[in-house]
């Protein structure tokens, strides 16, 4: 007898077609119903991966996965989160007292910029384009200042899923990993990469930020830099961008010294900024070497532009992540389904 082919979709196929469609709408939905936490959530993912084996051995020890997970909790409220809580703090409070009148951003800019055009009849810059900046700078500095309830929201958000990311422990991991719609070997690779890049960004970016821009505010006090705390604050965020980094702001500060004629604080700055400044950055990526993932300039560039936007400050260590995973994921997509090797 012979059996009749049916050409059409199949019943079953249009029901997992509609379960595919719907899992895909709730996600969105809920995506953005989470946007607000979406910092804590990142933070949690984070924290997870940079504390998992210490929970999984305390299980071992315990036997106890939610006593391990309370414990890990704990310490990272006692020695992570409280004290970069105090420095935020501290560093808002600072921030607050920076004068962030457009005028007073400008006013040494300016007179660098008079100086040039009386003594070589050469326009610079357009003070149109001067003053669009400033803004930029000062819409920066009161988002910061603006984000300060948002900042502990996320942090209580960030503990809470980690305390259940920390509870799932390997179950969850391996729930997890049978979703992914790859083969073992590319699964593996996957999860070792993520690793890296999560520790890189974590780690890497936030110490390099901070080491850089307490050593400048340092030298600005020294040499009297204009707003001295602000353009150290700026230098910190500056130390993100590959190749030139902190040059940005202080060869320009030298070379307002120059125009001035205070050629003993530009000579000075210019050999502090180069010796002290620059070199602490080789020298933190060679202590955290091994830790650190080897990651394009240009993905660290992008990622630093699409994440400000999307996770405020945050975003200088989960946007070149978003950069990363997504390559990652298109590289995983070539490997399994493009490539004609069989692994």
């Amino acid at each position: 007898m012979a059996v009749r082919k049916d050409n059409g979709i199949s019943k079953e196929r249009i029901w997992e077609y509609a379960l595919l469609v719907l899992i895909i709408g709730l996600g969105i939905l809920l995506f953005r119903q989470a946007q607000p936490f979406i910092s804590g959530i990142l933070g949690a993912f984070t924290l997870y991966i940079l504390f998992r084996k210490p929970a999984f051995r305390l299980t071992e020890k315990t036997g106890k996965p939610t006593l391990s997970a309370t414990l890990i909790v704990i310490g990272v409220l006692l020695f992570l989160i409280i004290p970069l809580s105090l420095l935020a703090w501290f560093l808002i409070a600072k921030l607050q007292q920076v004068n962030w009148n457009t005028d007073s951003i400008l006013a040494p800019t300016m007179q660098v910029i008079d100086i040039v055009r009386e003594k070589f009849n050469i326009d610079l810059v357009s003070e149109k384009s001067l003053t669009f900046i400033a803004g930029k700078v000062t819409a920066l500095g009161q988002s910061i200042i603006n984000g300060i309830g948002d900042f502990f929201i996320n942090i209580l958000a960030a503990l809470i899923v980690l305390f259940f990311l920390l509870t799932g422990g390997r179950k969850m991991e391996n729930y997890l990993s049978s979703l992914i719609p790859m083969k073992n070997v590319n699964k593996r690779e996957t999860i070792d990469r993520v690793n890296v890049m999560v520790k890189s960004n974590a780690i890497g970016i936030p110490l390099l930020a901070f080491i850089q821009g307490v050593i400048a505010w340092i030298g600005y006090m020294f040499f009297g830099v204009p707003n001295a705390f602000l353009m150290a604050f700026l230098t910190g965020l500056c130390s993100v961008v590959p190749l030139v980094g902190t040059m940005i702001i202080w060869i320009p500060l030298c070379i307002y010294f120059a125009v001035l004629g205070l050629w003993g604080k530009a000579v000075g700055l210019l050999l502090f900024s180069a010796v002290f400044i620059s070199q602490s950055d080789n020298l933190i990526r060679f202590i955290l070497q091994k830790k650190l993932a080897n990651t394009h300039p240009l993905i660290t560039i992008f990622g630093v532009v699409a994440g400000l936007p999307m996770f405020g400050f945050m975003g200088i260590i989960f946007g070149p992540l978003l950069v990363s995973l997504f390559l990652l994921f298109i590289d995983m997509f070539r490997k399994e389904y493009l490539s004609d090797n069989d692994d």
